[in-house]
């Protein structure tokens, strides 16, 4: 084959997987299935992480640290919305793509109803909470009376606003497990494509038309173009002509695959729970620094998240590569599906290091240019990059667990490698060692090279083959 052939057949298969055309990942060679899922999917969560990057963008503008420490506190209690969605959307994906997998379209179409009434169940409980208690959980943060009194209404918009967050994740959970990676990926451009254009309308405000918000107009913006997006996604699942619709046949409740998609949901939310409560700890320990700190441990994570979330786009098709394949009944051929993807993804994080440790300043000096604040991004950003390498391998291996249906193990190696271990490492390596904020960041590096080589050590056994969903 030429170099021009083989450009234009990759050319013509990228086009393929924007596209969506419908396949059978079960059938087709393991590397043309990685790559016509894991493109869109990494597109996708390209896309989630564009929202962090452009509201603190936007905020930073603003030259208040209170305010972009707002955002990094009320980020750490998001994650609790993101552990419950992401959780729930696993044993989402998991029947999804193991009913595909076995050519029960129905049953897939019946699964994804039901993961879409307990989000919607869990979301109005955090709403509620959110609006009545930003600020005493703003306090509890560590945030000072000034930033609460200013700032608070960032906080209330996000949390009270949850349920496009958890829509937009359990939605798009079922659309990967159908194998329909290019639709989830068309409604996070929606989304990000509105909250860009938004932001600084109501940030900065437009004279008498629309004032301006500050801090909070960044949660009114992205509140409402991932409303957008689930409105997207509903029309899609109602009136489209992707292989899960939604119709008054399979909408009835079913109490025994509720218990299902909880009983996973859970050990699945469990794994995101035990992380984010940890991050949140960990938080607690940076806000001790004061807000130069808080504001540099800011725009550094974001800067994470943004290479961080296309690596889990990766890592999802993988999930639903592993379920579908063993729906079908070829465990091993889900195996080399984990271990390809797994790799590919090693690679992927290596350049994002490479970069990071290279070009850490002038990336974060996009942000800010306050000394201080900058001393405290680089070294998160450039410290937290070294684990990136063990990390590919270890969320790929996660999801690979996860899309089996097995949410147990990774949950049992969460537990030990951020309670056990990522925690008090952190705290010793801040206060005792007195490395400050360096012994934050290199605790979590560590942390998650450990807990990689522990889930690849498992995974290996083979036990996952084996459960039942």
């Amino acid at each position: 084959m030429t170099a021009s052939t083989r450009v234009f057949s990759f050319f013509r298969l990228l086009k393929q997987a924007l596209r969506g055309d419908q396949q059978d990942y079960t059938a087709i060679s393991t590397d043309r299935a990685i790559f016509l899922l894991a493109i869109p999917m990494i597109l996708e969560m390209g896309m989630e992480s564009v929202f962090a990057i452009v509201d603190v963008y936007w905020v930073g503008r603003l030259n208040d640290n209170d305010a972009t420490a707002t955002i990094g506190l009320t980020e750490s209690m998001l994650t609790l919305v993101y552990s419950v969605a992401m959780g729930l959307s696993m044993g989402a994906t998991s029947l999804v793509a193991r009913r595909v997998g076995e050519k029960n379209i129905r049953g897939a179409e019946i699964a994804g109803a039901q993961a879409i009434y307990i989000g919607l169940a869990f979301s109005v409980i955090i709403m509620v909470a959110g609006l009545l208690f930003s600020e005493d959980l703003l306090r509890l943060m560590g945030g000072s009376e000034g930033l609460i009194r200013e700032n608070s209404g960032y906080t209330k918009w996000m949390l009270g606003g949850n349920v496009t967050i958890m829509m937009l994740f359990l939605i798009n959970a079922i659309f990967r497990g159908a194998g329909d990676a290019s639709l989830a990926m068309r409604t996070l451009i929606l989304a990000n494509v509105l909250n860009i254009i938004l932001d600084p309308v109501f940030i900065f405000g437009i004279g008498d038309v629309i004032p301006a918000y500050g801090v909070e107009g960044a949660a009114i913006a992205t509140t409402i173009g991932r409303g957008t997006g689930v409105l997207y996604q509903v029309y899609h699942l109602v009136f489209g002509n992707g292989l899960i619709k939604l119709h008054r046949k399979n909408m009835s409740l079913r109490w025994d695959l509720v218990g299902t998609i909880l009983r996973i949901g859970a050990e699945g939310t469990s794994q995101f729970l035990i992380a984010s409560a940890s991050w949140i700890f960990l938080v607690r320990i940076i806000q001790t620094f004061g807000s130069t700190a808080m504001a540099g441990y800011t725009y550094a994570i974001r800067i994470i998240i943004f290479a961080i979330l296309p690596a889990w786009g990766m890592a999802n098709a993988a999930a639903t590569l592993v379920g579908q394949n063993l729906g079908a009944g070829f465990p091993d051929r889900a195996e080399r599906s984990a271990w390809r993807a797994a790799f590919l993804n090693m690679m992927f994080l290596a350049i994002v290091t490479i970069v990071f440790l290279v070009f850490a300043e002038p990336l974060l000096m996009f942000f800010t240019t306050d000394p201080e604040v900058l001393h405290h991004a680089i070294y998160c950003l450039q410290i937290i990059s070294l684990g990136y390498v063990f990390y590919a391998y270890g969320m790929v291996i996660s999801q690979s667990f996860n899309g089996a249906g097995d949410t147990r193990t990774p949950m049992i190696i969460n537990i030990f490698g951020f309670w056990i271990f990522q925690i008090p490492l952190a705290y010793g390596l801040a206060y005792t060692a007195g490395w400050g904020t360096s012994g934050v960041y290199a605790a979590i590096s560590i942390a998650e090279s450990a807990m990689a080589v522990a889930g690849i050590l498992i995974f290996r056994k083979g036990r996952w083959k084996t459960v039942k969903v």
